[in-house]
């Protein structure tokens, strides 16, 4: 869990180093960053797992470092590190691909060139150990020539990366774009056994700047004292987060006038897709006994005996459907490649993860042909107030009139 400086790994710039073994990866890697993070050795396959380093990097700002096996690794054992290793393209935003300038590029670098075009990642080819070539090529939109040794076209290969990353911006907001200045947004934050001792999960922080940054004001109380909070403000507040475990009892508390959603609608709304997740709600209602069902979260943490994920919704939807349902589930980096058993994938909000990751997994669940959906959109449906939470979003609102 990030602490409230600290930059969260989801929301930080994953670049991965891929290449062969002995392409001067790791040595590229060290130079680029500037510190000693890699093993370097003549020996193949010195990395075995892919390594991550979080760090301020300029031009770059807070990045995750990644440097990855060999992808022309051998055997048993070399076959699961390339796995691992093309395991991280799923959450990468910028794709640097280390080719040795003596050699034209091979098999697997060209394999690795088409799954960031399929997967949408921007990419770099970096030639190293270019100060072992006579006349070193110009670099061009997506090649540049570098040197770990002499450190040339490492500055540019920088300044490159931040241009390319700099093209995928896409604004997202997490609801500083429904807010105006001077307006009061509060937020519903219920203090049991799940909650973090001395701290706001990193949602309820995200939030919480994100309205500042618009001029708003962000209001915290618990469930417990919401209705003295309300009572206490001139005027209406002009939205209301809460805790998705308390929808049912939050909208009950509050008049229907007030707009409300959760932390975990916002985040769908901001590295997901909001409308394919408002889609997959209602699937629920068709579950039979022995359906598989995945309920996948993007963090590990301690289980308690009231956990969200695998304890409440799970008994949520027993009530609902009537029936028993085959309940699988996945925490942190991992998530089925073969989706198709399943009748529906319910996954958290993602805020641990990269925006490229939850959309990969969002998009495999597509391609599987099975349904997906969010904490709190199925939450607010199985409440029978999901058109309620959605109202602040008119665009996606008007999903359930059709």
């Amino acid at each position: 869990m990030a602490t409230l400086n600290e930059t969260p790994k989801g929301e930080r710039l994953h670049i991965a180093f891929f290449g062969k073994r002995n392409a001067g990866k790791s040595s590229l890697v060290n130079a680029f960053t500037g510190q000693e993070l890699s093993i370097v050795s003549d020996v193949k396959g010195t990395t075995t797992d892919p390594v991550y380093k979080a760090m301020e990097l300029l031009p770059l700002g807070p990045v995750m470092i990644i440097d990855t096996p060999g992808i022309d690794d051998e055997g048993e054992l070399g076959a699961l590190r390339i796995k691992k290793a093309k395991q991280v393209l799923n959450k990468a935003d910028l794709a640097l691909i280390v080719a040795d300038a003596s050699s034209p590029l091979g098999k697997e670098e060209n394999e690795l060139v088409e799954a960031c075009k399929e997967r949408e990642i921007p990419y770099i080819i970096a030639w190293s150990k270019s100060d072992l070539l006579t006349n070193v090529p110009e670099n061009t939109e997506t090649e540049l020539w570098t040197s770990s040794l002499n450190k040339s076209g490492i500055e540019e290969l920088k300044e490159r990366c931040a241009k390319t990353v700099k093209s995928e911006e896409n604004g997202r907001k997490i609801v500083s774009d429904l807010l105006s200045p001077c307006d009061v947004v509060v937020l519903v934050v219920p203090i049991d056994k799940a909650a973090p001792k001395g701290r706001l999960i990193l949602p309820q922080q995200q939030t919480i700047r994100d309205i500042l940054d618009s001029g708003a004001s962000a209001l915290v109380c618990r469930d417990t004292e919401l209705l003295q909070t309300i009572s206490k403000l001139k005027d209406k507040p002009r939205l209301v987060i809460t805790d998705s475990q308390v929808f049912g009892k939050v909208s009950k508390m509050l008049e229907a006038d007030i707009p409300l959603t959760s932390f975990s609608i916002l985040m769908a709304r901001y590295k997901g897709n909001l409308p394919l997740a408002v889609k997959g709600a209602s699937v629920v209602d068709t579950l039979k006994k022995g359906d598989k069902v995945l309920i996948s979260e993007g963090c590990t943490h301690h289980r308690q005996c009231e956990d969200i994920g695998t304890v409440k919704i799970p008994n949520w939807i027993r009530k609902h459907v009537g029936e028993e349902i085959d309940f699988s589930f996945t925490s942190g980096g991992e998530f089925p490649e073969n989706l198709n058993e399943y009748k529906l994938v319910i996954h958290c909000g993602g805020c641990m993860l990269t925006e490229k990751e939850m959309r990969y997994r969002l998009r495999s669940c597509q391609s599987a042909g099975v349904p997906v959906t969010n904490y709190g959109i199925l939450i607010a449906y199985l409440n029978g107030i999901l058109k309620r939470t959605l109202e602040p979003f008119p665009d996606i609102f008007s999903i359930l009139e059709k």
